[in-house]
């Protein structure tokens, strides 16, 4: 594990890992309306969704001393602008993981691997066919 070594003060430093900044970005994707979760990949050209555990799987982070670069895998949900979700999502992250970590966040790209359409089939099946 890669640990960021943000600051010599003088009481000491502080590091941070990647995984920490991981689960930072993976929180603030999350929160994002529309973002159905995160991805851990395509398996056999299935996008495989993950629950709330695993919010860093779906997200990979280069830190160097004072900056960072986040790959957000992400599931959206059926019906949204999925440009305008990507949008939110890389001002979510940029501003929480500078806001808690100090790190200068230079890029936030958004892949998206699937779409959830989970809510249309549950909403059918509660639509009775005969009365």
């Amino acid at each position: 594990m890669v640990i960021n070594d943000l600051d010599n003060s003088d009481y000491g430093q502080i590091k941070i890992a990647d995984e920490v900044v991981g689960i930072i970005a993976g929180l603030a994707a999350t929160e994002v309306p529309g973002v159905a979760g995160m991805s851990g990949g395509i398996a056999g050209g299935i996008a495989e969704m993950l629950g709330r555990k695993n919010l860093s799987k779906g997200v990979k982070v280069e830190v160097g001393e004072k900056e960072a670069a986040v790959d957000m895998f992400i599931i959206v949900e059926y019906g949204i602008k999925i440009p305008d979700v990507s949008w939110q999502i890389q001002e979510n992250v940029k501003k929480a993981v500078e806001t808690m970590t100090g790190l200068k966040v230079i890029e936030v790209n958004i892949h998206v691997q699937g779409v959830n359409i989970e809510k249309e089939n549950k909403e059918e099946e509660n639509i009775q066919r005969v009365k």
